[in-house]
């Protein structure tokens, strides 16, 4: 399917910062790193992939918002339009050496998503939706998985780290999936894991302590792969409670029993 001028913008976007990510990641011993919290790193790589993606969207979008990872919210002249940034989710793996990181960037117009985009530089994975127009993995498109029983499905998730998150309310609800589901798995990218639900690798995902720019864009992939997501109380203000449970419409609402507030 032929990309539309906007989804050629974000392509470029990427595929230019994770050139530079993909250098950086096969060199990863050698990077300058600073902590900025407990099991929380931010590499030189990192830095330089944002600096990258806002001067090409920029350039191509003058006028646009930015919410982003390490500069934070950077208001535009267009009040309408904002891009919402991960230039790398997945850190602790990028600097250890394992291959699953993504760079995330989704487009809000008047407070709603209507594109965006996934990447893994490694693996050069490309995700892309846009409202009503479908997902699609390196221009196929895809859907969520189809099965139907939480006993046959491999569940993926979010664990709290040192010092952030309720480490107690995560092992009480871990419990309670373990017991339902054919399994659990923790990869550590929480763009990768929703990208992973919309092209049906994973039947399910939840997590909670996300930031916007974890999530904005594969809350969209999800939808138009024909998943449903909700916060933890069932709503639809993921980017405001950090919280997220995706899947297939019967998956997503088992799953919401089991880990949410409703």
């Amino acid at each position: 399917m032929p990309r539309s001028a906007l989804m050629t913008v974000m392509a470029r976007a990427v595929l230019a910062a994770g050139k530079g990510m993909r250098r950086d990641f096969n060199e990863v011993e050698q990077l300058q790193v600073s902590i900025k919290g407990p099991a929380d790193f931010v590499s030189a790589a990192d830095r330089r992939a944002e600096e990258t993606i806002r001067r090409e969207l920029e350039k191509a979008r003058p006028g646009y918002g930015f919410l982003m990872e390490e500069a934070g919210e950077i208001p535009g002249t267009d009040a309408e339009h904002r891009w919402i940034v991960d230039p790398l989710d997945g850190t602790t793996n990028f600097l250890h050496g394992m291959p699953h990181f993504a760079i995330s960037v989704a487009l809000e117009r008047a407070g709603n998503i209507v594109a965006g985009i996934i990447y893994n530089p490694a693996t050069d994975e490309l995700y892309t939706a846009e409202r009503g127009q479908g997902a699609y993995f390196n221009d196929r498109r895809i859907r969520v998985a189809a099965r139907q029983k939480l006993r046959e499905s491999v569940i993926a998730c979010g664990i709290p780290f040192m010092g952030h998150g309720e480490h107690d309310t995560f092992r009480a609800e871990l419990a309670k999936v373990q017991a339902q589901v054919a399994g659990v798995r923790r990869f550590g990218s929480a763009a990768l894991d929703l990208a992973w639900v919309a092209s049906g690798r994973f039947d399910g995902y939840w997590e909670r302590h996300l930031q916007a720019w974890d999530i904005a864009a594969g809350l969209l992939l999800v939808k138009e792969a024909g998943g449903y997501v909700s916060d933890a109380w069932g709503g639809q203000k993921m980017l405001e409670t950090g919280t997220v449970v995706a899947g297939n419409e019967t998956i997503q609402r088992d799953l919401l029993r089991l880990v949410g507030k409703v």
